[in-house]
């Protein structure tokens, strides 16, 4: 069973949650959504198998099913927060070879095996912006 499309989902969860009945079925949602019952039967039947079996399936049943499958793919379509550089931060480093010299060496010998983290980069290139700033300005 192939999982449904998220816009597919959405819009017949927010017709479904619109609807002032109590009990749907397929063939009247089918009039207020505009698509076949078997379309949506074909859809609604990876919450509920039951939906293509049962003609007579109240479909409002599946809306905390559909709220949890529209919430868990909107999670995972967040993009990861990007790590903020503060002026402090940056003015900690007096230039590209101090950053160097305090987060890649181990007393005084560069660490091949020394890992930046994600701030650690941004902040390496804002370095490296600036750098390039003075040395065009003179």
């Amino acid at each position: 069973m192939k999982e449904p499309n998220l816009s597919t989902v959405k819009k017949y969860y927010l017709a479904l949650s619109k609807v002032k009945k109590k009990y749907v079925t397929s063939e009247t949602f089918s009039l207020t959504v505009g698509v076949y019952p078997e379309v949506i039967n074909e859809t609604l039947s990876y919450f509920n198998p039951m939906v293509n079996m049962d003609y007579k399936f109240n479909l409002l049943e599946l809306l905390p099913d559909m709220k949890s499958f529209i919430d868990k793919k909107e999670e995972a379509k967040k993009p990861a927060s990007a790590p903020s550089i503060k002026k402090g931060d940056v003015d900690a480093f007096n230039s590209v070879s101090d950053f160097i010299y305090r987060k890649m060496t181990y007393n005084g010998i560069v660490d091949k095996n020394a890992y930046l983290s994600d701030k650690d980069l941004k902040l390496l290139k804002r370095l490296i912006a600036e750098e390039q700033k003075r040395r065009k300005s003179k």
